[in-house]
C-alpha cells in the first residue's frame, strides 16, 4: 500500500510540476503579446483639431453638430433670462420674483465679485481703484440710477469698457440676483422719508456715523481717490466716465488735471 500510495504521490507531483511549466510558458507568452500591443500616451488613437482623417467619408475629424439637437444646458429657451434683452434692447424687469433670500444671495455674490472695483456701497471706488486701477462705474449716478435692469445683467454677461465679462465666474441666476441687490443698494443710498414704513425712526447718516464712532468724513460726498487713473493717453475717460459728486464742483482730483470738467456720458 505504501508503494502504491507513494507511486500515486509521485504521479501527482510530476503532474503538478508539468502544469506549473505550462502556466509559466503561457505567462511568458502573454507578457510578450501584451508588450507588442503597448500604446504609449504620446501615441494615442485620437483626432487632432483641424487635421483631416480618413475615418469619415468627408475627411473631417471635427464633426458637425447633429441637426435639430441642442447640447445639454444650452437650450436657453427663455431668451430674456439669458440675455437681459427684449427685441435687442435692455429690458427693465426681473425674470423671476425677488425674495429676501435672493437679495441675500445677490449681496453675497456682489461682495465677492464686484466690491474690489465698485466697493461695497457701489460708488466705484473699490480697493483696486484706490490702488491705481481705472475708476469703476458708480451705481449712484443719475445715469445708472435710471438704467434698466437688463443693462446691469448685460454688462456682467458681456463686459463693458475696462470691465471684463463675468459669465464664467457667476451663473445666470446669480447675475440676476446681483442685479436685484444693486437696485436695493441704489435705494439704500437714495432713500426718501416717504420710502420708510409709517412710524419708522429716520436718522441721518451723519448722526448714525457719529453714534457708531466712525470718522467725521464718513457721511461726506464720495470722491475718486487721487490714485485712480483712467489709463488712457490723455488720462481722460473718453466716453466711459465716473461722474463727479456735487461737492467736486465739476473738478477732478489733482492727480487728473487733464480730465474734462464735464465728461461725456456712455
Amino acid at each position: 500500500m505504501r508503494q502504491i500510495q507513494g507511486s500515486r504521490f509521485e504521479v501527482r507531483g510530476n503532474s503538478l510540476a508539468k502544469w506549473n511549466r505550462i502556466v509559466a510558458v503561457c505567462a511568458i507568452a502573454a507578457a510578450g503579446l501584451l508588450a507588442g500591443c503597448r500604446q504609449d500616451m504620446q501615441d494615442q488613437p485620437k483626432f487632432i483639431p483641424q487635421r483631416g482623417t480618413d475615418f469619415y467619408p468627408d475627411g473631417r475629424s471635427a464633426r458637425p453638430q447633429v441637426a435639430n439637437t441642442v447640447a445639454r444646458g444650452q437650450l436657453h429657451d427663455d431668451a430674456y433670462f439669458y440675455t437681459g434683452l427684449v427685441d435687442g434692447k435692455e429690458g427693465n424687469a426681473m425674470p423671476f420674483p425677488v425674495t429676501m433670500s435672493l437679495l441675500a444671495r445677490g449681496q453675497e455674490r456682489f461682495n465677492i465679485y464686484c466690491t474690489p472695483c465698485h466697493s461695497r456701497v457701489g460708488n466705484g471706488a473699490g480697493m483696486i481703484v484706490q490702488r491705481g486701477y481705472r475708476p469703476a462705474g458708480n451705481f449712484h449716478t443719475a445715469r445708472l440710477m435710471a438704467a434698466p435692469l437688463g443693462h446691469f445683467f448685460s454688462v456682467m454677461t458681456n463686459g463693458y469698457g475696462a470691465m471684463p465679462d463675468y459669465k464664467a465666474q457667476v451663473s445666470t441666476q446669480d447675475r440676476w440676483a446681483i442685479v436685484a441687490y444693486i437696485k436695493a443698494l441704489q435705494l439704500s443710498q437714495d432713500a426718501k422719508p416717504a420710502d420708510a414704513p409709517p412710524g419708522a425712526r429716520i436718522e441721518s447718516l451723519a448722526t448714525i456715523a457719529q453714534s457708531e464712532g466712525l470718522p467725521a468724513n464718513f457721511a461726506k460726498e464720495w470722491a475718486l481717490p487721487p490714485t485712480a487713473v483712467y489709463g488712457t493717453p490723455n488720462n481722460q475717460d473718453n466716453g466711459i466716465p465716473a461722474e463727479l459728486p456735487p461737492s467736486a464742483n465739476g473738478k477732478y482730483p489733482a492727480a487728473q488735471p487733464n480730465a474734462p470738467a464735464s465728461p461725456n456720458k456712455q
